[in-house]
């Protein structure tokens, strides 16, 4: 694992990941959501896309983890 190439699900997560952080960022900044309120994306679709950062943030923690053996 520690010499594996990264993968399509690996730039998905990347990119789940850093809108992620920006929308973390941003509620504790100003207070705004970046996915719900900013977006105007519905509360269903939002918090889908939570449920998938959230994976992003799974997955990336075990790559991180492979990758340190």
């Amino acid at each position: 694992m520690a010499g594996r190439k990264a993968c399509f699900v690996d730039y998905i997560a990347l990119i789940l990941l850093i809108v992620g952080g920006i929308n973390w960022g941003l509620m504790g900044a100003i207070e705004k959501d970046l996915i719900q309120g900013i977006l105007k994306l519905d509360y269903t679709i939002a918090r889908s896309i939570y449920v998938l950062v959230g994976l992003a943030g799974i997955w990336g923690l075990f790559a991180t983890l492979g990758r340190l053996k």
